[in-house]
C-alpha cells in the first residue's frame, strides 16, 4: 500500500483491505495527502464511480478518528442534491463505519423524525442532508446551529457541477457562508464533481473570497474507451407505409439493449410514456419478460424505488427510460450503454449521462445518440432544412470528445433566491435589521453583484402591502409579514427551485393545452404547440396564459428535449459543422445523408449582406451565430421594433409588416447604440420560485443580468450585417 494508506486510522486501512484494494486509487491518494496535511479547501473531480466518495471520506474520518473534537456536533456534514443519492452514500458509509462508534445520519424528507430526534439531542458523526433540509434546519432550529454543527471540520459538496449555475447553487453558497457566520470560523469545504468545465470558476464557487488558496485534484486518463453512434430518423409522410420514427427507434433499442441493464433519456415526461410504451408492447408481443420501465419525477416514489433496485440486480435485466432523474450520482449499478433521444441542451448534462457506462474494467463506455428529422415539403421551415436538431446533437458530441463543457454564468443577480433567503433569516433569527441582512446575505453571502440601493428596493418590494411578505417594526427590525409566515410555514417553502411553469395555451377562447415554458417568450413571437405554428398575441405571467392565434407561415419544425440555454460555443460549432466538409464516422447513413441535407440547404440561403438571407419580401433568416442569450435579445430588439420574431438555434427568422421599417435599416440602428425597449412587449419574466413576489422593474434587472445581453446588442448587430 502507499504512503497515503499510512496515514489512514486503523479502522479505515481494516476496511479497505477487506474491499480487497490492492492500493488507493490516484485520485483517493493524492486527496489523501491534500486532506491530512493541510487545511486547504478541495475539488476532487473524476468521472462517475471513480472513487471520488472515498477520496474525501476516507482521510477526513481517519481524522475524526484520530483526532476526535471535545465540542458537540456533527463532525462532517455531507450535502447532496438528491435523496436518493443521500440514502445511497449513507449505505456505504454505514459500511465504512461499521466498526467505529460513528453515526452516519442521513437527513431528508423521508428519513423518520425519530432518527432527526436522536441526531439533535446527541449530534455527531455524519450527517448527510440535502439544501433543502438543511433550510429547514435554520429555519426551525436557528438558535441551535452552534451547537449542532460546533464539531464540524468539513463540508462535503457532491454533484458540484450541478449546482455551480443554479437557484440552489446560490442557496447552497449562502446556507454555508451563513453557517460559517453562526460559528465564527471557516469550515472546510469540499466539493466532488464529474463534471467541471472551468475549474476557476468551481473555486470561486467553492470559496468566493480566497479561490486560489483552493486545491484540486483531477483524475487523469483512464477513461473507459468510447463506442458512439449518432442515428438519424425521418418522419413519415401521411402516405407513407414506413414505421413511424418513433417506432423505428423503439425497435431498435428493443433489439439492442435487451437482456443488459440501460439508461435511455427521453426528454420530456410524455416522451418516456411513449417509448416505455412501445418498448413494453414489443417484449409483450415477442412474450419476453418485461424489461423496459419509465422513470420521472411524476412518478411514484416506489415505482422509481422499484426500477432502481432492478437496475443494481444483476439476474434482471433492466432499462429505464427516463427524464433526467437517473442523470445525478444514484447509485444504480453498472449500465451497459446511454441511450439519448434528441439533441441535449448542455455537453455536461450529457458527459455526466454517458459516464453511467464504461464503469467496469475493461468495458467501453457506449453513447446511442438518436436524431428525428422532418420528412421535408416544398413549405418546410429553413431550420428543417438546416437539420438544425442533427446539427446540435453533432455539436454537442464534438464538443464532448474535445473534453469541454459549459461553465457556470457570471454576474447573475438572483434575485428570486435572495428572496428566499431574505425570508429564511428573518424567519431563522425571528427578525433582523436591514443592515445585518445585506452584510448576511451580500458583503459575506454569496450576492455580491446585489449593491445596496438593489437591497432596498427587493425590501420595498417585500413590505409592499400588496406583497405583505416583510413589515417593519416600530425600532426599524424586520419581520415576517402576514403572508410572509403562511409562505415560510409551508414545506414546500425549504426549495428554491422550482420545475419549468406550465402556461394554458388558448386561441380563440378554446384551451389547446399546456406548455412548460422555460425560455423568454413575448407577444409577437412564434411558438409550436401540438404540431402547429402559433403566434403569441399576449403573455399573461401571473395567470400563467399564453393567448395565440395560428400563423401560417410554413410548416413547423420539430422540437424535442428540455428546455434550456445553449452556450455561445455549442452554437460556434454548429455553424463550423455545416460549413465544412467533414463526415463523422459515428453517424450512420441515414444521419449522413441528413447532414448533407443541411449543408446543400446552409448555401443555398445565400447570406448576403453579412448574415441575412432573403426569404421573401418580407421574410428573412438571420445567423446570429451566437447563444440562446443573446440570440434572445436581439429578437426582442426587433420585436420592439415592430417585427415577428422566431427563435432557433444560432438563427432568428424574422418576418415584417407593410408598416414595419426596413430590416437593415433596423439593424443599422441597433449597431450604431439606438436604445431599445427589450420590455416593450410585456416578455414573460417569471422564471424562478420568488420572482411573482418582485416588482416589474425588479424582474427586468434580474432578466438583463442572467438571461439577456443588452450590452452586446450592438456588437451582435454589427456582426449581422458584416460590419464587426
Amino acid at each position: 500500500m502507499s504512503a497515503a494508506f499510512d496515514k489512514l486510522a486503523r479502522p479505515i486501512q481494516k476496511w479497505i483491505r477487506e474491499q480487497g484494494w490492492r492500493e488507493l486509487r490516484d485520485i483517493q491518494a493524492r486527496a489523501t495527502h491534500v486532506l491530512m496535511e493541510g487545511d486547504a479547501d478541495l475539488i476532487v473531480a473524476a468521472s462517475t464511480a471513480g472513487g471520488k466518495t472515498e477520496a474525501a471520506f476516507l482521510p477526513l474520518l481517519s481524522q475524526v478518528l484520530d483526532d476526535p473534537r471535545e465540542i458537540s456536533g456533527f463532525d462532517i456534514l455531507y450535502v447532496a442534491p438528491l435523496k436518493a443519492l443521500i440514502t445511497d452514500q449513507a449505505r456505504r458509509l454505514e459500511d465504512i463505519c461499521r466498526e467505529t462508534e460513528l453515526p452516519v445520519i442521513p437527513w431528508h424528507g423521508d428519513v423518520p423524525s425519530s432518527v432527526k430526534t436522536r441526531a439533535i439531542k446527541r449530534p455527531g458523526g455524519v450527517l448527510l442532508i440535502t439544501p433543502e433540509s438543511l433550510e429547514a434546519l435554520f429555519i426551525r432550529r436557528g438558535l441551535e446551529i452552534p451547537r449542532l454543527f460546533g464539531a464540524t471540520r468539513a463540508v462535503i459538496l457532491d454533484e458540484l457541477h450541478s449546482v455551480l449555475d443554479s437557484e440552489r447553487g446560490i442557496q447552497m453558497r449562502s446556507l454555508l457562508a451563513r453557517l460559517e457566520q453562526s460559528l465564527d470560523r471557516a469550515i472546510r469545504r469540499v466539493g466532488l464533481s464529474a463534471t467541471l468545465g472551468d475549474m476557476g470558476l468551481a473555486k470561486a464557487y467553492l470559496r468566493p473570497d480566497d479561490p486560489g488558496e483552493v486545491k484540486e485534484v483531477v483524475a487523469a486518463g483512464g477513461s473507459a474507451e468510447l463506442q458512439l453512434q449518432l442515428r438519424g430518423y425521418v418522419t413519415g409522410g401521411r402516405n407513407d407505409e414506413r414505421p413511424s420514427a418513433t417506432d423505428a427507434i423503439a425497435l431498435h433499442l428493443f433489439e439492442h439493449l435487451r437482456g443488459s441493464d440501460n439508461l435511455v433519456f427521453a426528454g420530456a415526461r410524455q416522451a418516456v410514456e411513449i417509448y416505455s410504451d412501445r418498448l413494453r408492447t414489443l417484449c409483450e408481443n415477442e412474450r419476453l419478460p418485461q424489461e423496459f420501465h419509465p422513470h420521472h419525477a411524476s412518478l411514484s416514489r416506489e415505482h422509481r424505488d422499484f426500477v432502481e433496485r432492478r437496475l443494481k440486480d444483476s439476474n434482471a435485466p433492466t432499462t429505464a427510460v427516463c427524464t433526467s432523474t437517473l442523470e445525478l450520482g444514484i447509485d444504480i449499478g453498472e449500465v451497459t450503454c446511454v441511450g439519448q433521444i434528441g439533441a441535449p441542451f448542455s455537453v455536461a448534462s450529457l458527459r455526466q449521462r454517458l459516464g453511467r457506462s464504461g464503469r467496469r474494467l475493461g468495458k467501453p463506455a457506449i453513447l446511442r445518440q438518436y436524431v428525428v428529422e422532418a420528412k421535408l415539403e416544398p413549405a418546410s421551415n429553413f431550420s428543417d432544412q438546416l437539420r438544425l436538431g442533427l446539427v446540435r446533437a453533432t455539436a454537442m458530441i464534438e464538443l464532448l470528445l474535445e473534453g469541454w463543457c459549459e461553465p457556470p454564468q457570471r454576474g447573475a443577480l438572483h434575485l428570486s433566491t435572495l428572496v428566499h433567503q431574505i425570508l429564511s433569516v428573518i424567519a431563522e433569527r425571528g427578525g433582523a435589521r436591514a443592515q445585518q441582512l445585506y452584510a448576511m446575505l451580500c458583503l459575506k453571502g454569496p450576492f455580491r453583484q446585489v449593491d445596496t440601493q438593489l437591497f432596498l428596493d427587493v425590501l420595498r418590494a417585500l413590505g409592499h402591502p400588496e406583497t405583505a411578505l416583510i413589515e417593519q417594526a416600530d425600532d426599524g427590525l424586520l419581520l415576517l409579514g402576514a403572508m410572509g409566515e403562511k409562505l415560510v410555514e409551508h414545506y414546500s417553502f425549504y426549495a428554491v427551485f422550482q420545475t419549468p411553469e406550465e402556461y394554458r395555451l388558448i386561441s380563440g377562447g378554446k384551451e389547446l393545452g399546456t406548455l412548460p415554458i422555460d425560455n423568454m417568450i413575448a407577444p409577437g413571437m412564434l411558438l409550436i404547440f401540438s404540431g402547429r405554428r402559433w403566434l403569441v398575441l399576449e403573455v399573461h405571467d401571473r395567470d400563467r396564459i399564453i393567448m395565440v392565434s395560428p400563423a401560417k407561415a410554413g410548416v413547423p419544425p420539430l422540437f424535442g428535449g428540455e428546455p434550456g440555454n445553449i452556450h455561445d460555443r455549442v452554437i460556434e460549432r454548429m455553424f463550423d459543422i455545416l460549413e465544412r466538409r467533414h463526415h463523422p464516422i459515428y453517424m450512420d447513413a441515414t444521419a449522413l445523408e441528413l447532414l448533407e441535407e443541411a449543408r446543400s440547404h446552409y448555401i443555398q440561403l445565400r447570406f448576403d449582406p453579412g448574415r441575412i438571407a432573403q426569404l421573401g419580401d418580407k421574410a428573412a433568416v438571420l445567423a446570429t451565430r451566437t447563444g440562446s442569450i443573446r440570440t434572445t435579445t436581439l429578437a426582442l430588439a426587433l420585436r420592439a421594433s415592430g417585427f415577428t420574431v422566431q427563435t432557433h438555434d444560432g438563427f432568428l427568422e424574422v418576418f415584417g409588416k407593410d408598416a414595419t421599417p426596413p430590416l437593415i435599416e433596423t439593424l443599422s440602428a441597433l449597431a450604431s447604440g439606438k436604445a431599445v425597449d427589450l420590455f416593450a412587449h410585456a416578455p414573460n419574466l417569471l422564471f424562478e420560485k420568488f420572482h411573482p413576489h418582485l416588482s416589474q422593474a425588479l424582474l427586468q434587472q434580474d432578466a438583463l443580468s442572467a438571461r439577456l445581453d443588452a450590452g452586446g446588442l450592438a456588437e451582435l448587430s454589427r456582426s449581422i450585417l458584416g460590419r464587426s
